[in-house]
């Protein structure tokens, strides 16, 4: 499955990025509405998608730690 855009599903984050691994990754998407991690994550149905460019504002804004 090829993306257009900066949306990749879990799967293809885990395929092109290091990090977080994959139970970190599903642990920020469990707890995105306490974390802030609602901003990096849309959801179609029961598939989750996670924006890149979101998630390195994310990061920047809450260093990982909220």
């Amino acid at each position: 499955m090829s993306h257009s855009g900066p949306y990749l599903t879990v799967q293809q984050w885990t395929e092109q990025k290091p990090w977080p691994p994959l139970g970190g990754l599903r642990h920020l998407i469990f707890n995105a509405k306490h974390n802030g991690f609602d901003a990096v994550i849309r959801r179609v149905g029961r598939r989750v998608l996670l924006n890149e460019s979101a998630f390195v504002v994310w990061i920047e804004k809450n260093g990982g730690q909220k």
